[in-house]
């Protein structure tokens, strides 16, 4: 895929998506994720929501199993909305990382 192919397929986007585009590129460029937060000694230093205990894959794992937002949302009340959207953008941005994650987990 070329800068060009990119290009084009933007002009598909909505305002809403291209924003979380643009907000994705940032958070990888400049390698922070504000709301995602790695700490020695929780979760097995996996990347989790700040303010929580919940690992990134966990959520993942829920929404590969078909699971809403709103689901997820409800099963785990301490989250917001805006906590998904930060799990998912750094899940897009860290793949490899989330599934070894999962795979180390579902084999544990």
């Amino acid at each position: 895929m070329t800068i060009l192919d990119i290009t084009a397929q933007i002009d598909y986007l909505s305002t809403t998506e291209k924003a979380q585009i643009l907000q994705w590129l940032v958070f990888d460029l400049t390698k922070t994720w504000p709301g995602i937060e790695k700490r020695p000694g929780v979760a097995g230093g996996s990347a989790c929501i700040v303010r929580t205990r919940i690992p990134v894959w966990v959520l993942e794992g829920y929404r590969r199993l078909g699971w809403s937002e709103a689901r997820i949302l409800a099963n785990f009340p301490t989250l917001r909305p805006a906590d998904l959207t930060q799990a998912w953008a750094y899940v897009a941005a860290h793949p490899q990382e989330i599934e070894l994650d999962i795979r180390e987990n579902e084999e544990a």
